[in-house]
C-alpha cells in the first residue's frame, strides 16, 4: 500500500531582504513553477502569508505526492534544487512531510 505524502514548506525571509527585492521575485518565480517542473507532484499550491505576526513564516509552498519514492524523486529533480538554490539566500525555513495512509 502506497502511502501519500503532502510536502510543506515555509519560508522567513533574512533579515534585510526585502519581499520586493529582485532576488525574492526571482525565487517566488521559480517556486511557482515547481508544480509544472516536477511530474511526481500531484498539486502544487504557493503564496504569500497575508497575516503579519511574530511567529508568521512569509511564504510557504505546499505539495502532494503519491508515495515516499515520488518524494525522494522531488528532492533530486533539478530543477526543483535550481528553486531550493534561489530561496537559500534570502530566507530559511522549515519542511514537514506529511503521510497520509
Amino acid at each position: 500500500m502506497s502511502t501519500v505524502i503532502t510536502h510543506i514548506a515555509f519560508f522567513k525571509l533574512k533579515d534585510g531582504v526585502e519581499r520586493t527585492s529582485p532576488s525574492v521575485a526571482e525565487a517566488e518565480k521559480f517556486a511557482r513553477e515547481v508544480g509544472r517542473n516536477v511530474p511526481e507532484l500531484l498539486t502544487w499550491r504557493v503564496g504569500w502569508n497575508q497575516v503579519d505576526r511574530d511567529i508568521a513564516y512569509d511564504f510557504a509552498v505546499i505539495g502532494v505526492l503519491r508515495d515516499l519514492a515520488a518524494l525522494q524523486k522531488y528532492q533530486t529533480n533539478d530543477f526543483h534544487k535550481k528553486a531550493v538554490e534561489k530561496w537559500r539566500s534570502i530566507s530559511d525555513w522549515v519542511v514537514v512531510d506529511l503521510a497520509e495512509d
